[in-house]
């Protein structure tokens, strides 16, 4: 017995209907650990503080109940749910369209750094009953009086403890002091530092408290790799897999029913024998398909979650994740389907940029690496399919009744006057038939003309062999003044590079990974394009691509790292020396001196710079001009 067969149904659990026809769809029947966990105290109105992985289903396990909880046809905001990053924004928001599919009226919107106000206002003016959302965008917007919380009824927070390390635990408090009393709060985290404690305890009510561990595994058996392709391109990276790929039998997973109808079509108008499985297909028809897959007269299968519980077929040598699954626990399920009773097997996985998360979800919950896959080129599919012609020749030479073949080719030389190697040319081409043998190395290649961002692979605290020249605080020794020449990126060293001034520095108690994750969230960056960080006593340099758009730089000038703005300026002078003597001689000469009236003037609340005078939230809250 599974470790989750003992958990109830979700059709137990007393959600709402329209909640439970969403699942249905997807083929969901049992809750995880933490969803069976938070769901009962949720729906009953409870606050919640749940430590779980990232991964393990938490998005669903407060989703759920509280969507359940909706109140229906009032368009008023009445789910909050604050996620440190915009990619998790994105997620948790499709998730939750998804689980409300069912439910009339319904409108969830994603609000976060880096996109238009005028749009994100629009749509709050229409109305939308969950917003997700990035603390900064969702403090402007309060400041603005675009979002009302006024009718809110509960909040989420969302990966506390990465909000924590990302500086955003002071926006995160001011915000939940914005929110209504009676609202109910559900906190997740994967750690609960002090920090988080403070929060939980000053803002919940009596919680109810949970913790997973994460347990899920997969077998040492199973090579894992995954394939970065964005959705356009998917198909495409399918059938050059096939080609590429020595398989027995391969199961292919998608989300729906649809998606494994319209794949199995494309295949088939490829040329490959295969064929969907999903739970509109009668239970006898299931069986005749997954009968013809284990006797060899099927190779490729396109299934949802759903048809593939309990599916065991030794000669399924390959599982291709076509889709992502939405949890880790779904995944570790899905590649079990191969690499059974000690058996060898393959799992690759087709990875979109946004959904980089979740693949370093799956290594932490596999706690097994995912190694990178090599997009094969035109010229590698050219050379394979070469290959393979030339091995169907030869096991024809080798075969036997080759005498008539034999004597029509001797009299087409003999009669026609042939050149016996343009007569096999012929042939060749003749058995290969209208469609071409070979790709067009002249054309771009859709695969690589574009090719995915790379991810971000390195934890969240290891930057690698960046140098942000570290030193203990107090009585350390002193830092050396940043050049001016920026480093070129490790990765991408043909990106051109422009050295940047930041006002926050060591005094301030800021960490490289805070510039990153400010940077890169409120700019849309991406942190493999944030090159070299260097820490000063009072002040810090970033190496970013050179030539960014104004518009990208007052979002960064605007964003806060340790409750100070960034205010980032091009770095195009060195301060004098090596700053031997005490903090304040440093902050006394004339570089920092034109800098510090303005500064000061932006804590204060001057409004030449945007702000709200009347309103003094003091250096722990995030400020942004309108």
């Amino acid at each position: 017995m599974s470790d989750t067969e003992h958990l109830p149904l979700f059709d137990e659990l007393g959600l709402a209907a329209p909640i439970l026809k969403a699942l249905h769809d997807v083929g969901y029947e049992r809750p995880s650990p933490i969803q069976a966990a938070a769901i009962p105290p949720l729906l009953a109105g409870h606050d919640l503080l749940g430590q779980a992985q990232t991964g393990t289903g938490k998005t669903a396990a407060f989703a759920l109940p509280l969507l359940s909880r909706l109140e229906a046809g009032s368009r008023s905001t009445q789910i909050l749910v604050l996620a440190p990053t915009r990619e998790l924004a994105i997620q948790v928001s499709e998730a939750c369209q998804r689980y409300a599919s069912h439910m009339t009226d319904f409108q969830v919107l994603p609000i976060y750094g880096g996109s238009s106000y005028d749009t994100q206002i629009r749509a709050l003016r229409r109305g939308a009953q969950v917003v997700v959302g990035t603390p900064g965008r969702v403090m402007d917007l309060i400041r603005r009086k675009s979002l009302d919380l006024s009718g809110l009824r509960a909040l989420v927070l969302d990966e506390a403890d990465e909000m924590l390390r990302m500086g955003f635990i002071d926006d995160v408090d001011w915000i939940m002091e914005q929110c209504p009393a009676g609202r109910q709060v559900a906190l997740f985290s994967a750690t609960m530092p002090e920090q988080i404690r403070r929060v939980a305890q000053k803002h919940l009510k009596q919680p109810k408290e949970i913790k997973i561990a994460s347990k899920t595994a997969t077998a040492t058996t199973i090579r894992q790799r995954y394939w970065q392709v964005t959705g356009s391109h998917k198909l495409e990276a399918m059938t050059r897999l096939l080609e590429v790929e020595s398989y027995e039998a391969l199961l292919v997973f998608v989300r729906t029913k649809n998606a494994a109808e319209e794949l199995a079509g494309k295949l088939a108008a490829r040329g490959h024998a295969c064929e969907a499985l999903h739970g509109d297909i009668p239970q006898k028809l299931r069986e005749r398909t997954v009968e013809k897959l284990r006797q060899g007269q099927l190779d490729i299968l396109i299934a949802t979650d759903v048809v593939a519980r309990g599916l065991d077929v030794e000669r399924i040598t390959h599982v291709v994740n076509y889709d992502i699954p939405y949890d880790t626990e779904s995944y570790v399920h899905r590649i079990g389907r191969t690499g059974r009773a000690g058996r060898k097997g393959e799992a690759i996985l087709f990875v979109a940029p946004r959904e980089r998360r979740m693949l370093r979800s799956i290594e932490h919950a596999t706690r097994q690496s995912i190694e990178p896959m090599k997009m094969p080129t035109m010229a590698d599919i050219n050379q394979h399919r070469l290959t393979k012609f030339k091995e169907r020749i030869r096991e024809t030479m080798m075969g036997e009744e080759l005498e008539t073949y034999y004597e029509l080719v001797n009299e087409l030389v003999q009669e026609e006057s042939v050149d016996p190697i343009e007569l096999a040319a012929a042939l060749a081409k003749l058995v290969q038939g209208d469609q071409p043998l070979l790709l067009d190395e002249s054309k771009p290649d859709p695969l690589l003309s574009q090719p995915p961002r790379e991810f971000e692979r390195r934890e969240p605290r290891d930057f690698g062999d960046r140098d942000f020249n570290r030193g203990d605080r107090g009585d350390r020794p002193a830092r050396r003044m940043p050049g001016l020449e920026p480093r070129p990126l490790k990765d991408n060293p043909d990106v051109k590079m422009e050295r940047f001034r930041v006002d926050v520095g060591a005094h301030h108690g800021v960490k490289p990974g805070q510039i990153v994750g400010a940077i890169a969230n409120e700019a849309n960056l991406e942190s493999r394009f944030i090159g070299n960080i260097e820490i000063a006593d009072d002040f810090s340099t970033v190496d970013l691509p050179k030539g960014m758009s104004a518009e990208v730089m007052e979002v960064i000038k605007k964003a806060r790292v340790c409750q100070r703005p960034l205010m980032i300026t091009p770095y195009t002078e060195v301060p004098e020396g090596t700053r031997s003597a005490a903090p304040r001689q440093f902050r006394d000469r004339p570089f920092n001196k034109e800098r510090r009236p303005f500064n000061k003037d932006r804590r204060e609340g001057n409004r030449e710079g945007g702000f709200d005078k009347g309103r003094k939230f003091g250096n722990k809250r995030r400020e942004h001009n309108s």
